[in-house]
């Protein structure tokens, strides 16, 4: 998911204050105001949250 989806989608869920943070902190905050787990980047080959909408993003390998 892009950045500018993400903005979106923690507007729609009424989050303030979302600009100049990492794209893993605002997803992180999604995840909480969805009452989710808010570990987006945390998992190790392996994550049990299967309705989170940024599962697949967070399991992809990260090329840094």
């Amino acid at each position: 998911m892009k950045m500018k989806e993400v903005r979106e989608k923690a507007k729609a869920l009424g989050l303030r204050n979302i600009f100049g943070l990492s794209k893993s902190e605002l997803i992180r905050r999604i995840q909480r105001a969805e009452g989710n787990f808010d570990c987006f980047g945390t998992a190790k080959d392996y994550c049990d949250q299967f309705r989170c909408c940024f599962r697949d993003d967070c399991l992809k390998p990260h090329s840094q």
